[in-house]
């Protein structure tokens, strides 16, 4: 109590801090922008120059797209092109997503979000908080395939009365966002003093809106622009090569298209960004700067360290970080899922190591029932009837070619039968029961590595690669038989060509590992005493 008492005379008066202290907002769409621009004090500490990062994870609805979600929402009510009860349709990798449904809710509208597969279940379970109703799409489908989030939301909006795509990819106010607002901020906090821009790339109206604003009064200004590899955004195209359309974790950025509101031109330097280095960076930004900040401003960042030894003392390089760790938490936040997607840096994430007697063995060592599949097209309800009459509750799903695409659960069928967004008598492809995220390991893989797998997962694929033989022919054509002198109808133009051998090589599952047997194989009666 006698501290309480005493706390007028312990205090130092008002804070310092409340010179920034805003008026009361009418609505929550007022905290979108004036985010704050950071400089990083120990990661860019051997640089010569200033290194701002400018945290747009401070908006409202947590990343950099709430600018856009809500500068294309008031643009088209200006124009009178939506009114309240309108539906907002939108693909999105989940930003532009939450800032849409941010402004929806707060406006009035009814908002469907369309999102790849591989975006993070804080993203969709956020966006569900918003109201927004969610359509998943294959993360492999080419951006103009029919069941990509581009081609879903189109139909989408054919079939819903009174809806719209405002569509991030080509709608001006995009870039417009960061001309009038994100690039005027930077502006005024460096008191014009800008001398690098760094950004990554996704739909590029960020790094198109903030490189046209500030080259207009900083001409020399140095605008580069971060894309992952895999993906093909970068300019010169060569640079795309290595792991072009490749699958990548980092969320956000990059794209297997060009978009509309992207100005390549304004960009001076292209940088590619890896996963590992990307998401090992963020973690360095969480500990040792204290920036809760995603995997794409690790992207950014990594590549700003690259791009700014070339500036001098008192020059200043400003980085986007465009959301919040908010959206990884079960992913790039978690040690256990960096490890197990070797994501290691020995310093931040180590991997975990087994000193015991069984963490040489090998998973061949194991005692492995013969495996049972389903193809992709059997219907939920006979996959259901197949779990139940051999007694598991997961079993492989192979694709037409015999590859394995993934694993069909109980728990994941219940899921979507029972609130009826799958239907029985549809196939576990149609109905979208397939889980995709398995592991995978080889029958020559250590029992060590296994444990890893099933700290993360209750089970775990063993699989062998196998080359298979098949014969293709082909006729030969017709400029072909021309070129050797043999007329039309001649015989001998219709003699095949030799045979031509292709080889595929195929993922063919050999068995299915739980946590149960690797406590068995540990606490069995196989090992003698000696062993341990």
């Amino acid at each position: 109590m006698s501290a309480i008492k005493d706390l007028p005379s312990q205090s130092t008066g008002p804070s310092p801090n409340l010179k920034y202290c805003p008026q009361p907002y009418e609505n929550i769409l007022s905290a979108v922008g004036n985010t704050p621009l950071v400089k990083l004090q120990h990661i860019a500490s051997h640089l010569p120059c200033n290194v701002f990062v400018k945290c747009e994870y401070f908006n409202a609805g947590g990343s950099v797209k709430d600018r856009i979600g809500l500068r294309m929402v008031e643009d088209a009510e200006k124009s009178g092109r939506i009114k309240k009860g309108d539906t907002l349709i939108e693909p999105t990798s989940g930003n532009t997503g939450i800032g849409i449904a941010l402004a929806a809710a707060v406006k009035g509208y009814k908002c469907i979000i369309v999102l790849p597969e591989k975006m993070s279940k804080e993203k969709v379970d956020v966006l569900k908080a918003l109201g927004a109703e969610i359509i998943r799409t294959p993360t492999e489908a080419a951006w103009d395939a029919p069941d990509s989030h581009i081609s879903i939301a189109k139909k989408l909006q054919m079939e819903t009365p009174n809806s719209h795509i405002l569509d991030q990819y080509t709608n001006p106010a995009n870039p417009l966002a960061h001309y009038d607002g994100t690039a005027n901020e930077i502006l005024q906090q460096l008191d014009g003093k800008v001398d690098m821009i760094v950004a990554g790339a996704g739909t590029g109206g960020t790094i198109s809106g903030l490189a046209a604003k500030i080259k207009e009064t900083n001409p020399n200004c140095k605008v580069v622009g971060v894309d992952p590899v895999g993906s093909i955004l970068a300019v010169p195209d060569s640079l795309n090569d290595p792991g072009r359309l490749s699958s990548y974790h980092v969320e956000g950025i990059g794209y297997d298209f060009i978009p509309g509101v992207l100005n390549r031109g304004l960009v001076d330097h292209w940088i590619k960004s890896k996963d590992s280095e990307s998401l090992v960076m963020m973690r360095r930004l969480i500990r040792d700067e204290g920036l809760l900040c995603g995997g794409s401003s690790g992207s950014a960042v990594s590549a700003a360290l690259q791009a700014a030894a070339s500036l001098k003392a008192g020059q200043n390089c400003v980085i986007i970080l465009p959301d919040s760790v908010r959206n990884y938490m079960t992913k790039a936040l978690s040690d256990d899922w960096m490890i197990d997607h070797n994501f290691i840096d020995d310093d931040i994430i180590k991997k975990k190591r087994y000193e015991n007697w069984w963490a040489d063995k090998r998973v061949c060592d194991l005692e492995l029932n013969t495996p049972l599949t389903v193809s992709s097209n059997v219907r939920c309800k006979d996959a259901i009837a197949l779990l139940k009459k051999e007694g598991f509750d997961m079993v492989p799903v192979i694709d037409e070619e015999g590859d394995v695409i993934g694993v069909v659960t109980e728990g994941n069928m219940s899921t979507r039968i029972i609130s009826g967004r799958a239907s029985p008598d549809t196939s576990v492809k149609e109905a979208g029961v397939i889980y995709k995220t398995f592991r995978k390991l080889s029958m020559n893989a250590k029992l060590a590595d296994l444990a890893t797998c099933l700290d993360m997962e209750p089970y775990a694929l063993i699989v062998t690669e196998q080359r298979c033989f098949a014969n293709r022919k082909r006729k030969r054509s017709v400029s072909h038989d021309f070129a050797n002198g043999i007329q039309a109808g001649d015989k001998s133009s219709e003699v095949q060509a030799k045979e031509q051998m292709e080889v595929v090589t195929k993922s063919v599952v050999c068995g299915i590992v739980t946590r149960i047997d690797l406590l068995e194989f540990i606490s069995s009666d196989i090992v003698t005493k000696s062993e341990f």
